[in-house]
């Protein structure tokens, strides 16, 4: 079994998908195997009943519903794979229904939320500096966190307002930033030098001189959270949404926010249209109704 685990992780790799999407795909079929090991089952020779008991198994774990759509998902392409390489005559996962997922509606902050959280960072220090230009970056472009963390010095050009992303599967996307964002780019990096220890080109740096993690901004971004007394619970994503919701509500069209997003899907955009209207209609009963 590792030899064929080995071999799916070998072609995963040639096709360059993300580390993140890399390391669950191993992580979830691990976990089926042992799963089938521990049921006397051989994997190349299970039908879909085994699949039905491992979603109880992972039920019974307590995992989250879009963890198991998860898993299904890395089974599926999974079994695929071992079809094409004839290991197996069929995928039992193909037809196994997904369960439904509840949407959660994201948590955005209002203007004024923002303008307190990018007003936080201390500009008397150098990391009050590369903070507040991360967050007045994030906020300007509607970047993801990861996609954030991995700009190099050569994919901002601030003479021109704009910086090139690049989202996991490696495509590349230009995104126009404000003056403010590049006010705030200008003074980072007049102190970024003596944060490059190691003479990196990441553009944000930890207080170490390398690259800044997921989990460091998420610090920072918490932190700046609770000195500004936001009473919501933020997230290292809420400024991305909050990004993508004013945009609409100050008159942007969906096509123009899905394509700054880097969505691929508009589904993934609408749902900030429904926030906004969710938004607005709280905003007419407060000033309509006169018990509001």
């Amino acid at each position: 079994m590792n030899s064929i685990l080995l071999n799916y992780v070998y072609a995963l790799q040639k096709k360059q998908v993300s580390k993140n999407t890399l390391d669950a795909y191993v992580r979830d079929i691990s976990k089926f195997c042992d799963f089938i090991k521990n049921r006397d089952e051989n994997i190349k020779d299970i039908e879909v009943v085994s699949v039905m008991a491992y979603v109880q198994y992972l039920q019974k774990e307590g995992k989250a519903v879009s963890s198991i759509i998860r898993n299904i998902v890395s089974l599926r392409s999974f079994y695929k794979y071992l079809m094409l390489k004839g290991v197996v005559d069929e995928n039992p996962v193909l037809y196994y229904d997904m369960p439904k997922v509840k949407h959660t509606i994201p948590k955005i902050l209002t203007i004024d939320e923002v303008d307190k959280l990018l007003d936080s960072p201390d500009l008397s220090k150098d990391k009050g500096i590369r903070d507040k230009a991360m967050l007045e970056t994030m906020y300007a472009s509607g970047m993801k966190v990861m996609e954030l963390l991995s700009l190099t010095i050569y994919d901002i050009n601030l003479k021109l307002s704009y910086i090139k992303c690049r989202n996991s599967r490696n495509q590349e996307r230009i995104i126009p930033i404000g003056s403010i964002a590049v006010k705030y780019l200008k003074k980072y990096l007049n102190v970024r030098n003596r944060l490059n220890t190691y003479n990196l080109d990441f553009l944000f740096l930890n207080l170490r001189g390398v690259q800044m993690s997921r989990q460091g901004f998420w610090k920072i971004v918490k932190y700046y959270a609770e000195k500004s007394d936001i009473d919501k619970n933020i997230n290292a994503f809420t400024l991305r949404h909050s990004f993508a919701v004013h945009l609409l509500q100050n008159g942007a069209d969906i096509r123009s926010v899905q394509e700054l997003l880097g969505h691929k899907d508009l589904s993934a955009t609408e749902i900030y249209e429904s926030i906004l209207k969710k938004n607005k209609i709280a905003e007419v009963y407060k000033k309509a109704h006169p018990r509001a």
